[in-house]
């Protein structure tokens, strides 16, 4: 399997996810089947794969909505991200955060709360900082990733501080 194609996907998914909450009225999960079909259309991934980058999309998008504040300020970020969000390199920073912020307001309205999610081995994850499960070691990404096993146990699941 081409991870780079999972990370390229990863990121044209959020472009066209961007796009089609802009165009109109829609909620994560509509906009979330638009985007991944016109994805489907301009790659060569097959539905099952196109299902499984649209779940690491959503699952960033839903992490991203619970954990900014409600003042998206330079600070607020940098935590989130866990370093300066000047360093995030080939990431449409501000595509994720509208679709965060827009994803926020669509989780309140439902009065739901997003699970802390496992993040496993192999998962493609936009930029961050992630926690080893076994041993606390701390990665980190500036652009969207693979991640890999933990560098110091070779643990293979991780939380996004």
């Amino acid at each position: 399997m081409n991870k780079n194609k999972f990370i390229t996907a990863y990121n044209e998914l959020m472009k066209h996810l961007h796009e089609t909450m802009d165009e109109a009225i829609h909620s994560l999960a509509d906009a979330l089947e638009i985007s991944k079909e016109k994805t489907r259309k301009s790659t060569d991934l097959t539905k099952d794969e196109i299902d499984q980058v649209s779940g690491y999309v959503k699952r960033d998008i839903e992490h991203a909505a619970h954990g900014l504040s409600e003042t998206k300020d330079s600070d607020s970020l940098s935590e989130w991200f866990k370093f300066d969000i000047e360093l995030i390199e080939n990431f449409a920073l501000d595509a994720f955060l509208g679709l965060a912020d827009k994803t926020r307001l669509e989780l309140a309205k439902l009065e739901q709360l997003a699970e802390l999610n496992t993040y496993r081995t192999g998962d493609i994850t936009g930029p961050g900082t992630f926690v080893c499960d076994q041993c606390d070691k701390q990665i980190a990404f500036k652009s969207t990733s693979e991640i890999p096993e933990c560098p110091a146990c070779h643990g293979k699941t991780f939380v996004r501080l």
